[in-house]
């Protein structure tokens, strides 16, 4: 059996673990310093023995957690965990020759996941719910999960049910859940088409589990209307919206945008979606706010006309990565962006160009945020400030937020 020294984590959490003759391989569930034993196949060790522990391993307080793939981090202390990720978010700058004060650490608590994305599989006895195992297309069947929120927890029987009434035997049906103050809004993808059958059975589960809207592969069964606080307005998403994870990382985002933003009186926000900043935001400056679908800014401008007292909120259905806003369009006082995974590269290159004093650069990747960063950097702006916000607690994302100024 080869020996292996765990040097680093990489990216997405693995221990990268060094040989005698210089082989590197990748082995999950390590910490650094660690001394493992194992086989590398594929540049993977699938189940390494643990020999020296690191001091900073802990037993993983959930039982799904060897099988389950939703986390990847829980085996190592709180204060280990934190300082690798905002170690990762400073590291992808200092390779783009950037460096930044972290001046805040916004970590989620346990059961605060206020949003899911479950799959599920009937089987002969009933059905599979949970994560995929680590890559794997196998699903982790869950009694537990100690990153959702209860009433999602305590929503798992019904959910298994919902599969079992509309899955076929080979399908794997994919379950965005959603806590509202309404109650629970579920989106499922991949079931059967729907029939006068089906709905009569949808929609008594729906009234049985209390839930506030049951959406069927676009077809919904809306109770009551699962609306969202976004500052002083109420937005219905839509089905499967993408949303904050936990409303405690929602609020140190928010808490962060209006303090980077200030008093501009009239404010830019990229990459929208249903309002998180817009929404906030327009409680004392005029929004404009773009979106490449147009659901969710149908969605944010219902709330806006609903609600008294905000100022003026434009919208504007654009897709940002294949035609950028360009200078001459960027005469705001403030700039919000919040890109995807992907980063907005070709939106940077514009705003580098600009005169906008000010931006708060949302962002859940920190290598294309540093790469958009660059960018930035290299035309005369500088980051001021950085607060790291961890929402996916024992996962490896982690997300910044950052005050980007003109020098």
């Amino acid at each position: 059996m080869t020996l292996w020294s765990v040097e680093r984590l990489g990216r997405r959490g693995d221990g990268v673990a060094l040989d005698a003759q210089g082989n590197r391989a990748l082995a999950a569930l390590t910490l650094p310093g660690e001394e493992i034993e194992g086989e590398a196949v594929d540049g993977r060790i699938a189940a390494p023995r643990i020999l020296t522990p690191s001091p900073t391993r802990i037993r993983p307080p959930c039982p799904h957690y060897r099988a389950c793939g939703g986390c990847s981090l829980m085996h190592g202390t709180e204060d280990f965990v934190t300082a690798w990720k905002v170690g990762v978010v400073t590291e992808a700058l200092r390779a783009q020759g950037l460096s930044a004060p972290v001046s805040e650490v916004h970590v989620s608590p346990p059961r605060s996941r206020r949003r899911a994305v479950l799959s599920g599989k009937r089987t002969k006895k009933g059905a599979l719910l949970g994560f995929h195992a680590r890559a794997s297309e196998i699903i982790a069947d869950l009694s537990d999960c100690m990153v959702l929120r209860p009433a999602i927890v305590a929503a798992f029987p019904l959910l298994r049910r919902i599969v079992v009434a509309g899955a076929s035997r080979q399908a794997e049906l994919t379950l965005t859940v959603t806590e509202t103050p309404a109650g629970l809004d579920l989106a499922v993808r991949g079931g059967k088409p729907m029939s006068p059958e089906l709905l009569q059975t949808l929609a008594a589960l729906a009234d049985e589990g209390d839930l506030a809207r049951l959406d069927w592969d676009g077809e919904a069964i809306t109770r009551r209307p699962p609306a969202l606080p976004m500052g002083r307005a109420q937005v219905v998403p839509p089905p499967a919206a993408f949303l904050q994870a936990t409303a405690e990382g929602e609020a140190a985002l928010v808490r962060a945008v209006r303090q980077f933003v200030g008093d501009a009186p009239r404010v830019l926000d990229l990459f929208s979606g249903i309002g998180t900043f817009t929404l906030p935001l327009a409680e004392t400056a005029e929004v404009h706010a773009v979106e490449g679908l147009a659901a969710p800014l149908k969605a944010l401008d219902s709330a806006w006309r609903h609600t008294a007292g905000l100022h003026r909120i434009s919208t504007e259905v654009r897709d940002l990565a294949r035609r950028p806003l360009q200078p001459d369009e960027l005469t705001y006082h403030a700039i919000v962006i919040d890109p995807p995974r992907t980063g907005a590269e070709a939106q940077a290159a514009q705003i580098a160009q600009s005169k906008v004093p000010v931006l708060a650069w949302v962002s859940c990747d920190p290598v294309t945020f540093a790469r958009d960063a660059r960018i930035l950097a290299d035309n005369g702006y500088e980051i001021a400030e950085l607060i790291v916000i961890d929402q996916f607690r024992w996962s490896p994302h982690v997300e910044t937020i950052a005050k980007i100024r003109r020098r």
